[in-house]
């Protein structure tokens, strides 16, 4: 089975998620959109593949916004047209964070900046445990999803829908995927800075990130294996 994975930066890769596909016989291809020389000036000319031919699609996060037209005006019509046939040809899409947001956008919903950023571990409250748990879920975000026409909310919190489905496809605002080693790249690329305006201690949040890496695969593992089982309808 083969699995296209969209990396839109240099730092973010599809980690625990990626794993625990593997471990399910997936085979993934992984494109990334901005290259490292462009992190800073994202709007960079790219051409995604089509979704035709895919058994699933991953699309994950970004430290930009869907609908920033400075940064990515240049490539997210192609990504939203990637993930809008997709999602007519039953291909399945699991979107994390930027993701999720992309998603919606490509079917119908909309994103809009949340009433205050979400960075760090979170509970959320879910309607369907077996799908997606409460977590603790790593959150790093500015932006939430408004779940596109027919979806269903699976998850939330006082600041957004925190997980949505639709069709075959999941959209979730956290990051599963999470290790320590993509934080600190992220804070490596600016995220030092934003931690520092928002009164989070970079220090910490990396040392939590740490003791936390277990629960986060266990976790990941069992958001991978209810998507393919009760959303893709698959079985890994």
């Amino acid at each position: 089975m083969r699995a296209l994975v969209v990396q839109h930066d240099h730092v973010t890769d599809p980690g625990s998620v990626g794993d625990r596909l593997m471990e399910c016989g997936y085979d993934l291809t992984a494109v990334t959109v901005v290259p490292k020389d462009r992190y800073h000036a994202p709007d960079v000319a790219f051409d995604f593949p089509d979704a035709d031919g895919w058994d699933l699609i991953v699309s994950l996060g970004a430290p930009w916004s869907v609908y920033d037209e400075t940064a990515v005006g240049s490539w997210i019509g192609g990504e939203l047209a990637l993930l809008r046939k997709a999602h007519h040809l039953g291909v399945p899409v699991l979107g994390v964070c930027f993701g999720a947001q992309a998603l919606a956008t490509a079917l119908g919903g909309s994103v809009e900046a949340a009433p205050r950023p979400e960075i760090g571990w979170v509970e959320v409250d879910t309607d369907d445990p077996s799908l997606v748990g409460s977590g603790p879920w790593f959150q790093w975000h500015y932006d939430r999803c408004v779940p596109p026409p027919g979806a269903v909310s699976v998850a939330r919190n006082d600041v957004c829908v925190q997980a949505f489905r639709t069709g075959r496809s999941l959209g979730v605002q956290f990051h599963p995927e999470i290790t320590t080693g993509t934080v600190r790249g992220w804070l490596e690329n600016g995220g030092t800075e934003q931690c520092a305006r928002r009164g989070v201690d970079p220090g910490e949040l990396l040392a939590r990130c740490r003791s936390m890496e277990p629960t986060a695969r266990t976790n990941a593992r069992h958001l991978v294996d209810g998507f393919l089982d009760r959303v893709a309808g698959v079985v890994g």
